[in-house]
């Protein structure tokens, strides 16, 4: 304990400048760097960085060494022989690509319609119709279930035999089974999500709009603009920076949605036109113990969100908001 004290009574020690009038004193750049914002924030956010350091970017680093390996789930990993057979094997499997294609046409398909769907919603509530909090507590509503819950309300309501939505289009002879139907089982997957999600979309909308000055409104309506014309051309070019936000977020929701492929069709084989690249992740590894061949399905999504996420973060990291 006294070595520790005198360490630290000697990084106080002044170094001497000669000059013409005497010596004057200098704090020692150790001690200076000791009083820095960043060694004396370094309590705050250095277990943190040690912790996501460890369990988050080592974890993928991990993942990608398994990948190049043949692991299949029995012994330990043989790193001697690391190749990229596994991503060429991606390459020539087919279900890989009908798995990538309706990933893709789910991202952007769940997208863009809770992008659009909550534009109308926020603009509706932001004109301040009547009962506009009830609605927006509504069409929040479905937003704060789990993905579970929600898998089980919609997998009720596609039930081709007593389904409220068969119900319905029975009225006009009309009863599929959506979600057997390799033609709709997409569609009614997005369908789901979308009303799950659109209420967010709304939300983050419905701020940016409540963020812009009324006098803007009384301009564009001095000026004769109606109220479509106002809106496109005055209000919705000004929530560029919202959509972007929702957009991330959306995009990001859209590839995690395995939860509720799982829950919606029982197990990690969804329907005949409703793989995605999760759920076939999750069965090469649990179902068929390709571990090595699960990892590298794995670091493609990562891939995937890292391309989505990464231009946004750049950005706000350029305007200064990061």
């Amino acid at each position: 304990m006294k070595r520790l004290v005198a360490f630290l009574r000697s990084i106080r020690d002044k170094r001497r400048v000669q000059t013409d009038g005497g010596t004057v004193t200098e704090r020692s750049s150790t001690r200076s760097w000791l009083d820095s914002d960043f060694v004396q924030s370094m309590p705050f956010w250095g277990p943190p960085l040690v912790l996501m350091g460890f369990f988050v970017y080592a974890a993928i680093g991990w993942n990608f060494l398994l990948s190049l390996t043949n692991y299949s789930g029995f012994g330990e990993p043989d790193y001697s022989n690391l190749t990229l057979s596994n991503y060429l094997r991606m390459l020539e499997d087919p279900a890989i690509w009908d798995a990538t294609r309706n990933t893709l046409v789910l991202l952007v398909a769940f997208t863009v319609a809770c992008l659009a769907i909550g534009l109308v919603l926020a603009i509706l509530l932001d004109r301040e119709i009547r009962f506009g909090r009830s609605f927006r507590t509504i069409y929040l509503l479905p937003f704060s279930l789990s993905f579970i819950v929600t898998a089980k309300f919609w997998q009720w309501m596609y039930n081709s035999q007593d389904g409220i939505i068969n119900q319905f289009f029975g009225l006009f002879g009309f009863t599929p089974d959506w979600l057997a139907d390799p033609r709709l089982v997409l569609g009614s997957v997005i369908i789901a999500l979308i009303w799950q999600f659109s209420g967010y979309a709304m939300v983050i909308y419905l701020a940016a709009l409540r963020s812009i000055p009324s006098e803007q409104y009384e301009a564009a309506r001095v000026d004769g603009a109606g109220t479509l014309r106002m809106y496109w051309r005055v209000i919705v070019p000004q929530l560029k920076p919202a959509m972007v936000s929702a957009t991330v977020t959306l995009v990001l929701f859209a590839l995690k949605a395995f939860d509720f492929l799982y829950a919606i069709f029982g197990g990690y084989r969804p329907r005949q036109g409703a793989d995605i690249l999760a759920t076939k992740m999750m069965r090469e590894g649990f179902n068929s113990s390709e571990w090595a061949y699960s990892s590298a399905i794995g670091l493609t999504l990562f891939v995937l969100s890292l391309a989505v996420i990464a231009p946004y973060l750049y950005t706000e990291y350029k305007r200064g908001n990061l």
